[in-house]
This record gives C-alpha cells, structure tokens and sequence, in this order.
C-alpha cells in the first residue's frame, strides 16, 4: 500500500509491535482519542451556529474562563477514554484533580494514565482560529490492581510512552510519537477517516520564524529580550519573521513544518511561566525531540523536570534545534 494513502488503524496495526508493551493497550489509547478528536471536531467546526462558543460562566483551576466548547471537549475526551477501559487514571488541565478510572467490574487493571489539555487555545474559538488537543501517555508506577496516585501523574517526560496533538484548522489533524519518530494524519472529513499525509515529521535544524508574545516584551527576562533583539537584527540571515498565533498547538505545528522557535518564558506578570508542564510542555517536548528539535525551560531539558504538582507551570523554549541553542546561549549570558 501506497505509505501516504495508509489510514489511522492501519498504521497502528502495523506500528504496534513497536511499542515497549505490545499488550495492544496503547493502541487502543490512540484509537479512543481519534474517535474523540472526530466528535469535537465536529463540534468546533460548527461552533459559529450554535449557542457552544463564548464563556461557560466557570474559571478552570488556572482561573481562566472556562469556553463552552473546553467544557464539552473535556467531557468528551474523559467519556470516550472511561467507556473503553483502556486507561487506569486521568488528568485533564480543566479538572482541579485527577480522575481514578476503574474497570466494569470494579478492578484498577489497566496500565496507563493519560494528561491531556482538552482545548489549547480555546480563547481563540470566537475569532476562528486554530486550537486543539494535547495528550501524553505514561505507564503507571504504583501496582497494577490499585487505584492510581498523584505519583503516577508526576513522573519526568522522559517517562512518556506516548505523546500528540490534535489541530482543529483549515484541515484537522492528529499528530503523534511513540518514540519512532512523529506521524502526521490528516481527517478526510467526507468519509470521516484519518490518512497518512505527514510521514517521519521533521523539525528542520534551522528556521526563520520566532513566535513569542512581544507584548510582554517589558515584562521579560533580559536573556530573551537580547534574544528577540538578535531575531530583529539586519545579519546574516536575519532578520527573522515573528509569527504569533497565542494557540500552542498552532504555533508548534507551523514550526515544525516551516522552522522556527516557540518561545514562552517567564515574565514578572508569570514568575513561573504559563505554560503547564503535564499538558502541554511535556507531551511538546516529546513531540519535538521526536523530530529532531529540542525544548528546554531555558536552561535545561523540559523532560528531565521532576513534576511537583499537577498543574505546575514552567517557561518553555522549543523548536528547531540550532535556535532554542542560540535562545539558551543568551539566557545563560544573562545570568
């Protein structure tokens, strides 16, 4: 079979002896979250004619306003993964703590927990931009047949068995690693299948697209505003383009096609960042060193951080290799 017109499924079928556990459990985790992802992308795409946009009238626990369509997304996600007994323990960036998943006949069985945000970028649903879905896979520690622990959740991403996205956008997407490299599929939305359209994703080593919010410019470090100083600057190959999108997901994605660096340091207005470590930097960082790219905090690897707390926060610096270098080199002039 032609490799760019191999589905989803078949791909997982074919890949499955890949995975460190071959028990046909992970397969099945992808499986669930591409049925999710296909339910809220129908809800996202049509979202514009039904009362699902706008706030919920709820903060999450980072106190921010809580869309409907986060709400729905959450919900959605958290069934689908129940319903399938697939999973011993859920964490989700919505739910102030996790979630114990227990089996039909009241068992705790199941080998993996998942950390997922449900809807990144969801402040940008009314305005029609892209926004999407994170996920990372680990293998549980405590033992099989007891109910999960926070110590299953906290665990470095160099843990992780599995990490990916989905991108709600012009085309919708689901992007994912086991550790072999990254696989892009596409939703042909007719028929409702995901096909192989980005096989062996690459970050290239070098790009021309820096994606940070300078409109906290003043607020920033003085490492990264030498950094965005040297971006702009008339030299060699430079100056380069700024692209900021504010959806992770969609910022990510474009980096890695195109090169680039995503950056979102810590600020005096977020002494410790904004991003969440367990839900979106981890499983990026994954996806990332994947594809030949590199995520750090900075200073150091993003999957090497020990976890304290489930919605702990950190700075992120990540894309194309040879730039989140050449970020560090000016944080680390800065100290």
């Amino acid at each position: 079979m032609e490799e760019r017109n191999k589905t989803l499924g078949e791909f997982i079928i074919e890949n499955q002896k890949a995975f460190q556990y071959s028990s046909g459990e992970l397969s099945r985790i992808i499986n669930s979250i591409r049925l999710a992802a296909k339910v809220v992308n129908y809800k996202v795409n049509k979202a514009g004619l039904v009362d699902i946009i706008g706030a919920a009238g709820e903060q999450n626990i980072q106190g921010e306003d809580q869309q409907k369509l986060d709400v729905y997304a959450n919900e959605v996600f958290i069934q689908t993964l129940i319903n399938r007994e697939i999973v011993c323990g859920i964490a989700s960036e919505e739910n102030d703590d996790f979630i114990t998943v227990q089996g039909s006949d009241n068992s705790h069985n199941n080998k993996y927990v998942i950390l997922m945000d449900p809807l990144d970028g969801s402040s940008n649903i009314d305005v029609n931009v892209s926004v999407g879905t994170i996920f990372s896979v680990f293998r549980r520690i405590t033992p099989i047949g007891t109910p999960v622990t926070s110590e299953d959740f906290l665990q470095p991403g160099v843990n992780q068995v599995a990490a990916g996205y989905v991108i709600y956008g012009t085309s919708t997407m689901l992007v994912y690693t086991t550790g072999h490299g990254v696989n892009g599929f596409t939703l042909n939305p007719a028929i409702g299948t995901f096909y192989l359209s980005h096989p062996n994703m690459k970050f290239p080593q070098n790009g021309n697209i820096y994606s940070v919010n300078e409109g906290n410019y003043v607020h920033f470090p003085q490492g990264v505003k030498n950094y965005i100083k040297y971006c702009q600057r008339e030299e060699e190959d430079r100056p380069y383009t700024s692209r900021y999108i504010g959806s992770l997901v969609s910022d990510f994605h474009r980096n890695m096609i195109k090169g680039g660096i995503y950056i979102y340091p810590t600020s005096s207005k977020a002494p410790k960042g904004k991003l969440r470590l367990l839900y979106e930097c981890n499983p990026m960082a994954f996806i990332a060193e994947q594809a030949g790219g590199k995520a750090t905090d900075g200073f150091g690897r993003i999957m090497e951080i020990k976890p304290t707390e489930l919605h702990q926060r950190v700075p992120f610096f990540c894309g194309s290799y040879n730039m989140v270098e050449k970020a560090e080199e000016f944080m680390a002039e800065a100290l």
